[in-house]
Parts: structure tokens; sequence; C-alpha cells
């Protein structure tokens, strides 16, 4: 793929190779239409700041970059941990990008990785829209998918089974033999939520339940604590308490917990509760959680091993789609 200039970007964007300039150096001096206007043309374009292309051209650095959806959540510190364990063993640093699940943030990452001439990128992608990950590959960037599936057989990639994972979750609550069932989730556009619900479906059918009469489906706008906990204010609100909760997280999970306590409600006797991940929080909290455990720093070892072998033995190195399996965790949070 030929280097694209800052010339071919204002000629796309309708501006100035000046106002092109502005917005990659000194962005706040750019109205914001205008701004937006330029960096969609870089994205379309695949562009890469010249002097940065010319380095691309000569070598990669010893960096690798990791872009993730959300840093504050423990399952993402100890996959960064992982992956920055291997890097430092073979000499390399890591960049990390926090994408928050904004496309357009990722996005910008994944250009200040190419900029730095990292020798690859491993990402968890905020979205089904792989469209940038092949132009970095066309710029000789390798890259290896964290906690998602690939779809192609040239293509590293490590998760684990979150389908397995939903099923073993609810097969767990269904032990009690509950009436209601809730599942509380993040946005079902995210793959993991939806694989999770995917598997919670699977496992009432198994045990002869119509899964759209015994799950109910809770969908937040986030997956952290406060999310759980206003879950679960509404639940009580509303007096329809199920008699069990699934979790897409275990930070939902734990605010699904404070929220239920707080409000009188006992658990496991009144409310079994099932969280995923097995994040070092679910042990701790106030009743212990059940959970889902993910091998989460051997995910970001096996990531970031895979990587560093398609980067270093081109010729032999054999593309890889790791599926690991998820263990569940019986703790005093369910019955």
């Amino acid at each position: 793929m030929s280097s694209v200039s800052i010339k071919e970007v204002a000629a796309r964007a309708g501006v100035s190779p000046g106002t092109v300039s502005n917005v990659l150096n000194r962005p706040e001096k750019v109205a914001a239409a205008t701004r937006e206007r330029v960096e969609q043309a870089i994205r379309d374009l695949g562009f890469v700041r010249h002097g940065s292309a010319s380095s691309l051209r000569a070598g990669h650095s010893r960096t690798v970059g990791l872009s993730v959806i959300d840093i504050g959540n423990p399952f993402f510190t100890d996959v960064a941990a992982g992956v920055e364990e291997v890097a430092s063993e073979r000499g390399y640093a890591v960049i990390l990008g926090n994408s928050s699940g904004d496309r357009l943030k990722e996005e910008r990452n994944l250009l200040v990785f190419a900029e730095q001439r990292v020798r690859g990128v491993l990402i968890t992608p905020s979205g089904p829209d792989l469209t940038r990950l092949g132009q970095l590959k066309e710029r000789g960037i390798n890259v290896v998918l964290v906690d998602h599936p690939a779809e192609r057989s040239d293509q590293c990639s490590v998760a684990v089974d979150d389908v397995v994972g939903g099923s073993t979750a609810v097969a767990h609550l269904l032990e009690a033999d509950p009436g209601r069932i809730a599942y509380v989730t993040g946005p079902l556009a995210v793959r993991q939520c939806a694989d999770r619900l995917i598997g919670a479906g699977q496992a009432l059918a198994a045990a002869g339940r119509d899964p759209a009469r015994a799950l109910e489906e809770i969908e937040m706008s986030a997956m952290n604590a406060r999310s759980g906990q206003q879950a679960a204010e509404k639940l009580i609100a509303e007096g329809r308490l199920p008699d069990a909760v699934f979790c897409a997280n275990d930070l939902l999970a734990l605010g699904m917990l404070r929220g239920l306590l707080q409000a009188g409600v006992r658990v496991p006797e009144d409310v079994s509760l099932i969280g995923y991940d097995d994040i070092d929080f679910a042990s701790a909290s106030a009743v212990s959680l059940s959970s889902i455990r993910q091998p989460t720093h051997r995910l970001g070892r096996v990531a970031t091993e895979l990587l560093l072998d398609e980067c270093d033995n081109p010729a032999s190195h054999a593309h890889q789609q790791i599926m690991f399996q998820p263990e569940l965790i019986v703790r005093e949070s369910t019955r």
C-alpha cells in the first residue's frame, strides 16, 4: 500500500494542507466540524504522517500496541499484565490504548500505534468493523485479536468460549430451580454480551424451558458496578425481583449485589447471583461472588507470543485461532 500524502488528505476533505497539518499537530486550532471532516479523510485513506511512514519502511520499533475496551475493568488489567510480561521478556515495551468502546477513539489509537512504528498490535475490537485492522496489515503491522475470535484463517486470535460460559452460568442457577432469571448485560452489540446471552438460552432450552419466557434481558449502557446497582434498584422499585440473576461481568454483579443488600434483599436466600470473569474482587465481596472464570493473564501471554512469532518468523508462522474454555467458580452468592 503506497503512502498517502497530506495533499491527498486535504483534497479528500476539501481543505488546505495547512489545515490538515493543524489537525495532526494543533487540533485545538481547528473548528470541530472541519476537524471531523479531516479525521474522516484520514480514516478513509489510511493516512500515516510522512515521517512515520518513512520509518515504517525502514523498520519497526521495539514496541507493541495494545488496544482494550475498558482498562478500568480488572479483566483487561489482567490481560494487559500478561501482555506486558511476555513483551518485557522479549525486550519490547507496550503502548496502551483505551478505546472506552468508542470506534473513533479506537481508530485514533491505531493511528498512534502506526505513527510510533509498533512491531504489531493486540486489540479487543470495540465493534464488528475490522477494516482498519486490514489497513494495518497492508502497512506491514501484524495484528492479533484478543478476547475476540477471528473470522479469517489468516488472522491469529485468542478468545474464550462465551457461549459455553453463558450456558454454564445459567445451568448452575437452574440447579436451584428458580422461577424467574434475569440477565443483566451491557450493550448486546458487544459480541461477548450477545454470546453469553446465546449460551444462557441454550441452558434454558436444555432444561425444557422457553428462553423467551424464562429469561428477562436487562440491557445497560455500561458494564460497571454503577450500572449493576442501577439495575438492582430498578427491579426493586418495580417490585419484580427475579429468583436468580446472571450478570455479564463481575462489575455488574458486584453493583447488583450492593443494590440488593442495601435494600435488605438476601443473597442467595432471596436472589441467587452469578457474575462473569472471576476478578479478584469477586471473592472478597460482602457475599463472595460465584462467577465464570476466564484465563485472563494467559489470554494476554498467548496473544503476545502469537504476535511476536508472526513478526519474527513470518515464513514459518502458522496462524492460530485459540479458544479457551471458561470455568465455573461456586461461592456464597448462589444456592
